[in-house]
């Protein structure tokens, strides 16, 4: 089967040509014949923070939940995704852990996001503080037994921050420094100890300063870190994320943050135990703290590259680079014999089909 398209992301470059799928899986790409082709082929987009989607919570969803969040994901492009799971006490953290599906139609489940509980009490943000631990080795590997943990979101700085990362990186499962009131000193030792991404850079982290750079600096100038950006107009102004791309451009992992409202419209929502209200595509907790967003991948997409980054640029900090974050090969990319999770976007980069292992989900 071929898909049509004029060109498609290869390698973090757009060459032009067709793409072919053979028996679920990606066989030919820079087919140049035939007539009638419009549009690209990219991978499928992979989002590593996702706490809820299409009216689901994923604190509190079932299988038939996944089910309904992942068929309004694939809407968006999204083939492979974290369901994330914020602070909360450990007894509900692990209920929601048992709940996350080991194999689902649809996007790809990776494993899961957890959001703490192991973050600075000054930097919580709309997490809530009763569930916040500091670092227990115990309480890491009852949540790590609990389901399939695949990233692990911590403040580094705290007493045994980084016995924990010795922990999490010995079970396979990838780090990521957030929430986090570390200094430059102490992110980078967080960073030479095999943390290697920063949450949602900028927010709820020690602010950037001239002298005193902080987490996001730290991460800024290493080749080696990776930085997760919600590029939704409320969490970083565009000077921000121009700034960021210019200093860590191929490092930059979009993620949405997306909570239940995604894909609702305004109204009322929960993430967590926190109680959201979304108005005019921001969402927002009672106290007005930024809860999540109700961005999709590929509007994250479109507004990186209407800042005047390249296309192929912006698809790939959708794609491949958080794929890297997780140390994941087989989502990402397209490649001769790697799973064909394909998104063809349209010439106005509308989805007009979206493949999962070479099976069409969506088709407009």
């Amino acid at each position: 089967m071929r898909l049509g398209v004029e060109a498609a992301l290869i390698d973090g470059k757009l060459v032009p040509g067709d793409v072919e799928v053979r028996d679920g899986r990606i066989a030919r790409y820079g087919i140049r014949r035939g007539n009638g082709r419009s549009g690209l082929a990219a991978p499928g987009f992979v989002d590593l923070q996702v706490n809820g989607f299409g009216g689901v919570d994923f604190a509190a969803a079932d299988a038939a939940g996944y089910e309904r969040a992942g068929e309004a994901l694939l809407e968006t492009g999204v083939t492979a995704y974290l369901p994330t799971l914020i602070t909360a006490p450990e007894p509900a953290l692990a209920a929601a852990l048992r709940e996350v599906p080991r194999e689902a139609r649809g996007p790809r489940i990776l494993g899961a996001h957890v959001e703490g509980p192991f973050l600075a009490a000054a930097r919580m943000g709309t997490h809530l503080l009763e569930g916040r631990l500091d670092p227990d080795p115990d309480v890491l590997e009852r949540l790590l037994d609990a389901g399939p943990v695949r990233l692990v979101t911590l403040a580094p700085e705290l007493p045994g921050a980084l016995e924990l990362i010795d922990v999490l990186l010995a079970r396979g499962v990838a780090v990521s420094c957030g929430h986090t009131d570390a200094t430059a000193e102490e992110a980078e030792a967080a960073f030479d100890r095999g943390a290697l991404s920063v949450t949602h850079l900028f927010n709820a982290m020690r602010p950037f300063r001239h002298r005193d750079p902080g987490i996001a600096g730290a991460a800024l100038v290493r080749d080696d870190v990776f930085v997760q950006l919600i590029l939704d107009g409320h969490h970083v102004a565009d000077e921000t994320a121009l700034l960021v791309w210019r200093a860590a451009g191929g490092r930059i992992a979009l993620v949405t943050d997306a909570m239940a409202g995604a894909g609702q419209g305004d109204g009322n929502y929960r993430l967590g135990d926190v109680e959201v209200e979304v108005r005019g595509g921001s969402a927002r907790s009672s106290e007005d703290v930024l809860a999540g967003s109700v961005l999709t991948m590929l509007q994250a997409v479109r507004n990186l590259h209407a800042l005047g980054v390249p296309l192929a640029d912006a698809l790939s900090a959708a794609t491949v680079v958080p794929a890297r974050v997780v140390g994941e090969l087989e989502v990402g990319r397209i490649e001769r014999g790697v799973r064909a999770d394909v998104v063809v976007l349209d010439d106005n980069l509308e989805v007009a089909r979206v493949l999962v292992g070479g099976e069409a989900l969506v088709a407009a």
